[in-house]
């Protein structure tokens, strides 16, 4: 559960920002801190800091990005309802991590007490190996998972994780049986596949832009080939069902007015149709989505489900 001391810190980077603010102004009134529950430099940290010039240029006012990291991120999560509703204080969320982790710990939250009032990219599921693997294709993984069964091992950032779920998936889909590594994060994964620690691993297209020529791409999990890695194809194209990756999106407290809320995921939706924004997104290996407030609830309700399955099958 989240303790007095975290809960007063949340409320603070709130309460520190109402100021002056007058009557029945246009959202946003003034600056607009969005906590991170993360470590600077992640995927989350680096979309924020795209997303900030943005705003300021859409509201007139700042966005001022702080970090709250402890517990993968439930830590922050567990005192999202602590902050004034005021949409003063944003927050940003990601899935799986707020299904899977209510589904299979205490992590002082609900998945249902986190309000999303927009989901705007997520980074794909990537198969990748280092540039000196034997494995050219899918079907290389395949064959040889057939022969060895557990002999593949594959890296990933941590258990009951979007790496993990990737794993999962792809023995579900093609009946082979690997052996999933866990890491403590994405450096210590890239770490290990270019070093040969493992033979390949469960990445994002992040990754793979940021490792270049050291590893290559066997398939991504996108309903489209990926503009940055034409020559690899989706696992769909393949007869694998694949599509997914690690989800980013803003909450904000359950106790934000409706029009707020709605006000918030319209800026943050044009802020994702800026074509400069798009461009600098997907140059890095983000996949933009546009999951606005009206639609949340079933998008919500296909995540759940989806992971509802997988998590069962991660526990055993």
């Amino acid at each position: 559960m989240i303790g007095t001391t975290t809960r007063r810190l949340i409320g603070a980077a709130s309460l520190a920002l109402m100021g002056t603010a007058g009557a029945a102004l246009a959202y946003p009134d003034g600056p607009v801190t969005y906590i991170i529950p993360f470590n600077a430099g992640g995927e989350s940290d680096v979309t924020a800091r795209y997303q900030q010039a943005r705003f300021r240029e859409l509201t007139g006012h700042d966005m001022i990005v702080q970090y709250l990291p402890g517990a993968g991120g439930a830590q922050a999560w567990a005192g999202l309802n602590g902050i004034s509703g005021d949409g003063q204080t944003i927050m940003g969320t990601n899935l799986p991590h707020i299904v899977l982790q209510p589904m299979l710990q205490d992590p002082g939250y609900t998945t249902e007490d986190i309000t999303n009032v927009y989901m705007f990219h997520f980074t794909p599921d990537a198969l990748m190996v280092a540039n000196d693997s034997p494995f050219q294709t899918v079907q290389d993984v395949i064959d040889a998972a057939n022969a060895m069964p557990g002999g593949v091992t594959a890296g990933g950032s941590a258990t009951n994780s979007a790496n993990h779920i990737a794993n999962q998936v792809f023995m579900n889909e093609t009946g082979v049986e690997t052996t999933y590594i866990p890491y403590t994060g994405t450096g210590a994964t890239e770490t290990a596949l270019v070093g040969g620690e493992v033979d390949m691993l469960w990445g994002y297209t992040t990754v793979a832009v940021r490792q270049g020529d050291a590893t290559r791409v066997l398939a991504v999990a996108t309903e489209e080939r990926h503009p940055l890695f034409p020559d690899s194809p989706t696992f769909r194209e393949l007869g694998i069902e694949m599509v997914g990756g690690a989800y980013r999106g803003i909450g904000v407290p359950q106790s934000t007015p409706e029009e707020v809320r709605t006000q918030l995921s319209d800026i943050i939706g044009q802020i994702n149709q800026d074509p400069s924004f798009r461009e600098q997104m997907e140059n890095d290996g983000y996949a933009l989505i546009d999951v606005p407030y009206a639609e949340m609830d079933a998008f919500m309700a296909e995540r759940i489900e989806a992971y509802t399955a997988i998590a069962q099958q991660l526990q055993q």
